[in-house]
Order: structure tokens, then sequence, then C-alpha cells
């Protein structure tokens, strides 16, 4: 019985102990052994700790793992043998013995191996001195993260400032164990945003061979940049840096510079002609937040002629093919903000409303005092100058006089608005409305003949307007929580339904805006504008208005991975016309107006978490056909493969809009992919117009993993209907795994990204 007693306290000191140790460590440490395993012994005298079988020590941002270790706490020295795993911030570092220092960072091994993506290495004869500086012997660099890297830089001397760069003397580069290259010294950037080169070669009709490069340079923190020196072999070379700056508080942005000697402008894929051999385009942005709710933001742009980007920068041209410049400043408070916006006309070839400047000083809804008004407000003052470009010069705007020259004027505006929103029976959400306006105009210029206008003979005129409306919503819901289908992917049901009713009333103006200079007109648009005001801004184009918008929405939910999801998402609406509106026509060019507007339906449904079905229409109940219809399916069932097929249908109406849509099309897209296996992957996108059977884009793009860079072959073909030869492209894309040149999918809603535009 004495010795099962004796037993059972011999094993109750192995599990206590150790926790005895860990609680008399020094203020700082923490030893914590393995459990079950691991032993830990203090010597309080010395402050040296004894761990074996396994210990785990951190002090400060730094952990030591290893099988044995000897700790001294008065000096932070610790010696570790075995599987020993040293991690300080994001580097880790690991050998089978190592000497390291918690207090100074001072640190020793035989064979080692370190990694802080996207950067690895391993070697021997490794040490670090107290500034944290790490040199080794007989080291290999790389950015692959396997245990046989295929591209490896071996050195005879490697020295690394963790977080900073890596300097290697007598350095060679090995491809899959060929030596490629040798560097007497070799330097790079450690991190995500290292320097590195980017090549792009491939073959365009427009261009002949061609090779984009570009150089990825980070300065520093504040600055990078990315330098492009390209060389299509039909149309010369071209370049220029692309600046990058981060100041924090006092801003950020971007400043871009192209410049290329076209030799051959007639091989422009537009097909334009006159086209000057020197072309360039300059790109400034900026963005700041100095001070607590004031912003500034800025954008310039500037190019020789209007095809300078969809000739040879096609990404930024799809994103906006008619570049505007303006420099904005907002200062917000709780009911108030300020905001001047200058718009100036850097390209002379591009119709603009120049705005030199305009300043707004926007009312947020508030309440009056105690009472259950809200107020709003919106007043504004600028200096305008309406200005066409070339091919505008003779057109009349839709026929409203005066609008065939650029003309310049003042304009003063200011709107207030009363609102008392109420709700009746604890549902029932009615808020009526009542405002008004005065309109200031100047007498125009008419800047070709720098005599008076042709709107208010030569005179100021004030224009009054006053507005009136109410809107009325609720919303009602009922939920099955019992309903489930595992078609659907559905846990329960809820559906929401929220009509509304949105009256507005104008009545005749004193001025219609055929008599006025247009500076915010209405823009054409394939969906319903807004009606009420502040929302409807074309300020210039208010006319009488007796209308009621309605809508219905519906909402179908339910719970998937025990989040809430929309099944379906259902928006209808239209308007009802009281009376005509004036100085609008029917699609057949008469003055015949329908009481009810088009039809608008915009539909999500989302039967399964990787199948989307989207339908956004608009229908004419008169004439009974769609004058609109844009119609998509996705399917991404997994990540071998996905499918998204489209169509987009405008019907052909003889008036330009915004009295009818124009020319239309009937346009059919597709996009695939599918990943073979974990090297290789293969996308397809399709653009076919059916109303002239012509397929006119077609792009098919192989995909290579080769574990330690990626590369794509793309084929593209691009058959413009209306100007300009057919374009036929071949690239080749490559780029290292740890410095992507292209963002993860981005291929995907930017397929001409991989051709280099």
């Amino acid at each position: 019985m004495s010795r099962l007693r004796a037993s059972l306290a011999f094993v109750v000191c192995l599990l206590v102990v150790p926790r005895i140790v860990y609680g008399q460590a020094e203020e700082g440490w923490q030893i914590t052994p393995y459990p079950g395993e691991g032993w830990v012994q203090w010597d309080q005298t010395t402050g040296i700790l004894w761990a074996t079988n396994g210990v785990k020590v951190t002090y400060g941002h730094a952990v030591l793992i290893g099988d044995r270790c000897t700790v001294n706490q008065n000096t932070g020295e610790a010696v570790a043998d075995g599987h020993v795993r040293v991690q300080k911030d994001e580097q880790l570092w690991a050998s089978e013995h190592m000497l390291y220092n918690f207090k100074t960072g001072r640190f020793e091994a035989g064979e080692f191996r370190t990694g802080r993506p996207p950067f690895f290495a391993f070697g021997q004869g490794l040490r670090a001195d107290s500034t944290n500086q790490v040199f080794a012997t007989n080291a290999v660099t790389t950015t692959d993260d396997v245990s046989n890297p295929a591209i490896v830089v071996r050195a005879k001397y490697i020295k690394v400032i963790p977080g900073q760069r890596i300097e290697a003397r007598n350095a060679v580069l090995y491809i899959d164990g060929v030596p490629v290259f040798f560097f007497p010294y070799y330097s790079r950037q450690l991190g995500s945003d290292a320097n590195n080169f980017n090549f792009l070669p491939g073959y365009r009709s427009s261009f002949g061979p061609y090779l984009l490069t570009s150089y990825d340079w980070h300065l520093d923190p504040e600055l990078d940049a990315v330098l492009h020196t390209d060389y299509r072999w039909r149309r010369g070379p071209g370049a220029g840096p692309d600046f990058n700056y981060h100041f924090g508080q006092w801003g950020s942005g971007s400043i871009k510079y192209y410049y290329t000697h076209d030799q051959d402008p007639t091989a422009s894929v537009s097909g334009a002609t006159n086209i000057p051999p020197n072309r360039q385009r300059i790109y400034a942005s900026y963005q700041a937040n100095p001070v607590t709710n004031l912003y500034i933001t800025g954008l310039g742009r500037y190019q020789t002629d209007t095809n300078v980007l969809r000739d040879f920068l096609e990404s930024e041209y799809r994103e906006n093919p008619q570049p505007y410049s303006f420099l904005e400043a907002d200062r917000f408070w709780q009911n108030f903000s300020l905001d001047t916006y200058v718009q100036p006309r850097p390209n002379g070839f591009l119709e603009t409303v120049e705005r030199l400047p305009e300043v707004r000083l926007t009312g947020f809804p508030q309440e009056i005092g105690q009472s259950p008004l809200y107020y709003e407000s919106q007043s504004s003052f600028g200096y305008y100058r309406r200005v066409f470009g070339p091919t505008n010069e003779t057109l009349l705007n839709g026929g409203i006089e005066g609008f065939n020259r650029d003309f310049e004027g003042a304009r003063g505006d200011s709107f207030h608005q009363i609102t008392l929103p109420y709700t009746f029976f604890g549902w029932l959400n009615v808020t009526p409305r009542v405002g008004g306006r005065v309109t200031y105009y100047s007498d125009t210029i008419d800047r070709t003949t720098t005599s008076p206008g042709s709107f208010n003979n030569g005179e100021d005129v004030y224009r009054g307007v006053f507005n009136t409306g109410a809107e009325v919503s609720f919303k009602a819901s009922r939920s099955w929580p019992d309903i489930s289908s595992d078609f659907f992917q559905a846990d329960g049901l809820r559906h929401i339904i929220q009509p509304s009713a949105n009256y507005v009333f104008v009545p005749s103006p004193n001025y219609h805006p055929s008599q006025l200079p247009q500076w915010d007109y209405e823009f054409p648009s394939l969906r319903l504008l807004p009606i009420d005001f502040p929302e409807y801004n074309a300020i210039d184009a208010i006319d009488s208005r007796n209308v009621v918008r309605l809508g219905l929405l519906n909402k179908l939910q339910t719970k998937r991975l025990g989040e809430t999801a929309n099944l379906v998402n259902w928006d209808l609406y239209t308007d009802f016309r009281l009376e005509h509106e004036p100085d609008l026509v029917d699609q057949g060019g008469g003055t015949n107006q329908n009481r009810f507007s088009d039809v608008f339906s915009d539909l999500t449904f989302k039967p399964r978490s990787w199948l989307t079905v989207e339908s956004l229409t608009r229908y004419d109940p008169e004439a009974g056909y769609w004058r609109m219809a844009y119609h998509s399916i996705t399917l991404q069932p997994s990540d071998v493969w996905s499918w998204t097929l489209g169509s987009f249908l405008i019907r052909n109406e003889p008036l330009s809009p915004p009295y009818g849509l124009g020319q239309g099309n009937n346009l059919f897209t597709s996009s695939f992919f599918y990943r073979l296996n974990e090297n290789w992957g293969f996308r397809a996108l399709h653009r076919f117009e059916a109303q002239n059977g012509q397929l006119e884009e077609q792009a098919y793009t192989i995909y290579r993993d080769m574990r330690s860079w990626t590369a794509g072959l793309t084929f593209r073909v691009v058959n413009n209907p209306t100007a300009g030869p057919q374009d036929v492209t071949v690239a080749f894309t490559f780029s290292i795994k740890a410095f992507p040149h292209y963002g993860l999918g981005s291929d995907t809603g930017k397929p001409y990204s991989l051709l280099g535009g």
C-alpha cells in the first residue's frame, strides 16, 4: 500500500511541477512544456530554465519551440536542440541546433531554413547580430514554397535585412537545376512589393509582332512605380512610367504617362483617319482626407486623339471610353455639406460641360425644431461652358435652337423642400412633401461670335418651379419555417412584399427647357430615371410633371449555411402619367404619349448557391413588345468549371435617345472556364450579334501552372461591325506566383488584360 501511495505522489508531481515552474517564471516569460511529455526545471537563484521532451518559450514578440532548451532569463539567451523553430513577427527560422537571444535578437545556427512569403531560403552558417541583420554562407533563396524548388538563386554569401531586402554575392540563378545567369551582386526587396520584371510577347494584326515589358519598382512605402517599355513591329516603340504615391492623410493617387511615335496611325483598330503620329496619354489622380470630414478628389486625363486608349491601352478604354477631368472638395457637417467642383475640358475632341467652378450647399433631411416636419435643401452657383466635339458642331441636340454652337453663362439654383414622414396603423408609411426652387440664368454668350446667345434674348432670367407629391409604401411578410427543399437548398421560406406609389406634381414653370441653356440636361438611359427632387438632378430640363411611379418589390428568402439568402428578388415598376409630359414623343416620332411608361422588371433568381439567373427587362404595354431585355445565367458548381451565358436585346427604333433607343442590337455572350487538372486550365469567350449574324469577338486562353510561375496563351479575333479591319491577337503571358502580374481572377471580368492592353 505504501508503494502505491508513493507512485501516486510521483505522478502528481509530474503533472504539477511543470505548471509550478510556468507560474514562477519571471514576468514577460511564458514557458509551456508539451502536455504529458514535456518537463521543465527552474533554478530560482540563477534564473536558468531547463526543458526536455518538447517546450514552447515565449518572450515579447518572439516564440521558440524545440525538443530541448536551456533559457537564461536574465540575459535572454536560449540554446535549443531538436526541431527548433523560432518565429518573430512574420519571419520563421528552422534548424536542428540554434542559439537565440530573446532580448537582443542575436542568433546562430548551422543548417537552416527560413521563410516569409513570398521569399524562402535555406543553407548553412546562419548568424544574426543585434541590429537584426542576418548573414548566411552557402545559402539558397527562392520564391517556391516547396521542398524541391524549381527556380533558385545560390550564393556564397547572403545578407538579409528582415522585412526590407535580401542581398547576395557571387550568386547563380538556377532553373530546374540548370545554371542560367551569374550575379556578382544580387539584391531584391522582401515582401509582396518586391521589384520585378514582366514580359508579354505577342502578335496583333494592327501591331505585328510586339513585346510589352514593365518593371515594378518599389522605391519605398510611400512611392512605387511601373516603368513601361514596349515595341510594336508595325507601330514602333512606346514607353512611359506609372507612379503611385501614398502619403497617408495628405493624399494618395497615381501619375501615369505613355508616349508612342506611331509609325502607322492608319492601322488603328477603330479605322479612324487623320490620327497624328505622336500620340500620348497623361493621367493623374488624387484623393485625400487631410482633416476630419474634408475630402479632396481630383482626376486629370489628357490624350492627343480619340483612339490612343483604344489602340494601346485597351483596359483603360473599356473602363471609360470618354475620359473626363475634375477637381472636387467636400466638407461635411452634421446637417450640411459644402461641395466645390471644377470640371475643365483638356481634350478638345470631347463634348463637355465645363464647370468653372460650381459650388453646392446641401442640407440633409433634418427635423424642424420639435415638429414632425423635416427640411432638406440644395443650392448651387456656378459658371458653365458647354463645348461640343468637332463631330457635333452642326447638330442641334434634338432640335432645340441654339445648341449647335458652344455657349457659356452663369447659373444659380436654390431648392428647398419640407417632408412629413408618418406611419399609420404601425405599417403604412406615408411621406407627403412640398418644395420649390428658383433658378437664375445669366445671359449666355455664343463662344463662336462672342455675342449674346439665343436662349435669354441677351437678358438675365429667373425660373420658378413648384413641386409637391407624396410617397406611400408598406411592407408585409410571412414565414414558413417548416418548408425545406434539398433541390433548392432551402431551409424555411419567408416572403416579403413591398408595394409603393410615388406621386409627383410639377406645374408648368414660367420657362421651358427649350428656352434655357442646358447645362444639366437629361441623359439617355435604358433604365427609368428618378422623378422626384432632389434625386432628379437635370436642373435645366425640369418641366411640368403629373405622374405616379408604381412599384412592387418581392423577396423570397431562405436559410443557407446558417445565413439568410435571397432565393428570389424581383422588382417591378412603371410610371402612370396623369397628364402628358411636354417635349416628349413616342417611338414612331409622333406626339401621342402613352399613359403608362414602359414596365421595368429587375429579377434575380438563385435556386442554388452555385446557380444565378438575372433578368432586366423593359416592356412597352401599349405596343406589346420588349424594348430592352438583358438575361444571364451563371453556373459555378465547383472550382473545376464555370459558365456564364448572356443575351442583350435592344429594339431598333427610328429616333435617337432620349426620344427613342436608336440603333438596336441582339447580342449573345458566353464565358466558359474549365480546369482540366491542377496544372492545366481553359477559358473561352464569345460575343455573337444575331442581327447581322456576325461573331463579333472570340477569345481562347490556355492556362498552365508550372509550380513556380503561371503562363497563359491567348488567341482573340475581333470583327468590328462598324469600322476598322478584323483584329487578330495572339499573346503569351507569364507571371511568377510570388509576384503575380494580374490579380486572382482579374481575367474573368477583363479578359483583354491578358493581351497587354
